[in-house]
């Protein structure tokens, strides 16, 4: 009888198991962000079979690796979701196909990838709510939407715009075939929201009471897994784990940070997956239901980021229309360029070294480069002087890097150049931000120099401008005297440029005056001069005002530069100027070295605290009072 009766005990404690066992349902979620039109592998000139092919990225590969993943996941039965965190568009000249009708290059192969759901990132709206529409429709959607779900959770289109026909989804639930019910949103962040270009009509709420109010519908919906997919950033995704504890996965874009490790915040596990699809991100988990929380799988066979490089075979049939984009576009750019280019990995310029930015917020040699460009672009196409160029850091997207030095210098192709200047387009409908004259006071350049300074230290390294025709000395401690307590408002200080000059033509240079409203030609490109007025609204005595060379104000279209009928682009500056230089080795024109690296012309220095001297100030008054006291 004992004998049997343990017997019993036995069998239920082994179903016991097994059905504990069977309740950890396994899944894999694969991931990319920021694929910017990076539709073939950077540098494009590396990316040749007779290379070793350091080049890496690349629909077709990014293809092969989620084709290789899902056969070897189908053979255990377990599920494989497929997400992108947004800015799916903009950056190399891929990214200018948008602008052509019914032309839909990365949503159309990322359904063929098999994407389960694509959040809508800031770069989305570089050319306004009307061509992302059209965008959508050539890609299939509303339809589409079934499959490849475009997520906008706190995305809100005017309902008489295209935009809000075509399926713009606040949630989606997926059922895996394991029984698993997830649930999915997506979120454009603060940030992100305060960088879109061209967003129309378009509103956008709040990221994290859009985030509550989803997580309470997938709830009522008896979802197991929360998974928010967001356009956001590591800083605002680890807000979101705080604020909304019951997410359990965010799959992050925006901040470009490759995470080569999750990050754990409660129990909401955060990924990212770097940029230019470099890596695949690779997320393995089991779901607990009695712990209702998931568990990280990946062990050193399975690290979080795959990279995307030569030894992932492409996938043939992506490869191929990938190819067919690359006609298209061949066909165009021969047309903007009037005959010279014939091909996107046509080599224009060679270089023995890179042409980067290595430190944000400092003056950097790519930053040299494209403001010289813009200038000497501007001086040939006006026909006089421009004293000062500015870009800035956030509108310079790559470095210019040379492919495979074989002999001195390494080619660089057209492709590879444009990536670094390619954003944007004008009232045109061609790619590319146009440049714009205009004038300025003295004391409103410094006062540009100021916000840059100011901007770039508190919301982050694309606020930094680069300047050609102008050297500033300049203390990036003294911008914000201090914050006020508990708003944590910061105090402009409008001080922390400590000098500047202008660079004369006989090389000589005259300092920048304060107070002097003798006016300065200034050249930039549409995008970055469009927001120097709109600084005056939140710091008054930072105000700019846009003037012609009599000093009259005038508006930003007026401002446009145009050549033989055209609007002159900042690609068209770079590769000009590129084209322009003295002939190598090689044959191509060759980078000058005073680009291999910064020259000086934003120089930092350190001074003390602007709080020392009111300090120093209230100490002397005391001391001066009891030296009196003591006298009598």
């Amino acid at each position: 009888m004992k004998l049997k009766a343990a017997f019993i005990t036995l069998l239920l404690f082994c179903a016991f198991t097994t059905v504990n066992h069977a309740q950890e349902l396994h899944f894999t979620i694969l991931h990319t962000n920021d694929e910017h039109s990076h539709l073939i592998p950077i540098p494009s000139v590396d990316d040749h079979p007779e290379y070793e092919n350091p080049a890496t990225g690349g629909f077709a590969r990014l293809a092969g690796a989620v084709r290789a993943i899902r056969e070897m996941k189908l053979q255990s039965d377990e599920p494989v979701l497929l997400f992108s965190g947004g800015d799916i568009l903009g950056g190399p000249a891929f990214g200018w196909l948008p602008l052509k009708e019914g032309v839909a290059a990365e949503v159309s192969l990322m359904q063929k990838i098999g994407y389960d759901a694509i959040t809508i990132g800031n770069h989305e709206f570089d050319y306004g709510p009307d061509v992302l529409a059209n965008y959508l429709r050539a890609a299939g959607y509303p339809e589409a939407g079934d499959q490849t779900a475009i997520l906008g959770t706190n995305t809100r289109p005017p309902q008489d715009h295209p935009l809000s026909e075509l399926g713009i989804r606040e949630t989606i639930i997926r059922e895996l075939d394991n029984g698993l019910r997830v649930g999915i949103f997506g979120l454009i962040g603060d940030d992100a929201i305060s960088k879109t270009a061209e967003p129309g009509d378009v509103e956008f709420d709040d990221p994290i009471e859009s985030a509550k109010k989803a997580v309470e519908s997938l709830r009522a919906e008896g979802v197991d897994v929360i998974i928010s997919v967001n356009h956001s950033g590591v800083y605002e995704d680890r807000l979101l784990a705080e604020a909304v504890p019951e997410i359990d996965v965010i799959v992050g874009g925006h901040s470009h940070t490759p995470l080569y490790e999750p990050i754990e915040v409660g129990k909401t596990v955060i990924v990212q997956a770097g940029q230019y699809l470099n890596y695949l991100g690779v997320l393995e988990l089991s779901w607990n239901p009695d712990e209702q929380r998931v568990s990280i799988r990946n062990n050193e066979e399975t690290p979080f980021l795959k990279k995307l490089d030569q030894s992932v075979p492409e996938d043939e049939e992506i490869a191929a229309e990938i190819e067919e984009y690359r006609e298209i576009l061949n066909e165009w750019i021969s047309e903007l360029t009037g005959g010279e280019i014939t091909d996107i990995r046509q080599r224009v310029a060679a270089s023995r070294f890179p042409v980067v930015r290595t430190d944000p917020q400092k003056e950097s040699a790519i930053g040299n480069y494209i403001t010289d460009a813009m200038k000497r672009a501007a001086e040939e196409a006006l026909g006089k002087r421009v004293d000062v160029a500015a870009q800035a850091n956030g509108a310079i997207r790559a470095n210019i890097r040379p492919g495979q030095m074989e002999w001195s210098e390494g080619e660089i192709t057209f492709y590879d150049l444009t990536m670094a200047a390619g954003l944007g387009s004008g009232d045109d409908d061609n790619p590319g931000y146009p440049l714009v004259s205009f004038y300025v006071t003295e004391d409103e350049i410094r006062r540009a120099m100021e916000v840059s300074v100011l901007l770039s230290g508190l919301m982050g390294d694309a606020y930094f401008l680069q300047f050609s025709g102008l050297r500033k000395m300049y203390n990036p401690d003294r911008a914000v005297l201090f914050h006020i307590p508990f708003s944590g408002t910061p105090i402009p200080t409008s001080r922390a440029v400590l000098s500047a000059e202008l660079e004369l033509p006989d090389g000589e240079v005259r300092r920048i005056r304060k107070g002097s409203e003798e006016l300065v030609h200034i050249v930039s490109d549409y995008y970055i001069a469009g927001f120097l007025p709109m600084v005056g609204d939140v710091v008054p005595n930072l105000a700019i005002e846009l003037r012609d060379e009599t000093g009259s104000p005038i508006e930003l279209d007026d401002a446009i530069i145009e050549r033989d009928g055209t609007q002159l682009k900042v690609w068209q500056a770079v590769l000009e100027y590129a084209m322009s230089h003295e002939q190598g080795d090689v044959g191509l024109p060759m980078i000058p070295e005073q680009y291999e690296e910064p020259e000086g012309r934003l120089t930092i220095t350190y001074t003390l605290p602007l709080w020392v001297w009111p300090l120093a100030a209230f100490l002397l008054l005391v001391l001066v009072i009891i030296l009196i006291v003591k006298r009598r």
